[in-house]
């Protein structure tokens, strides 16, 4: 099955509460990776609240063409599988 940013909004529709990390490309050669809660979805976007922990921000958002387009990997903690969205598992 062909991925699009509806398959990819509905699988993140699905583990919305979960544990994710996020890896973003920051720029040349460069990774920026985050890790929280998967906490709304919207039409066009996807909201992830950070551990304050390890971040200086509260929430950050991501589109679901970044995860389409790669510039964006996403790694969740539970032991399902998804390889036709091209969202990982940890």
């Amino acid at each position: 099955m062909a991925t699009t940013l509806s398959t990819i909004k509905e699988a993140l529709n699905e583990k919305i509460g979960m544990n994710i990390q996020v890896t973003s490309q920051t720029g040349r050669k460069r990774q920026s990776i985050r890790r929280g809660r998967l906490t709304e979805v919207y039409p066009s976007l996807f909201v992830v609240e950070l551990d304050q922990d390890e971040n200086k921000f509260e929430r950050v958002s991501y589109s679901y063409s970044d995860v389409l387009t790669k510039s964006v990997e996403i790694l969740f903690d539970d032991e399902a599988t998804n390889d036709d969205l091209m969202i990982q598992e940890a």
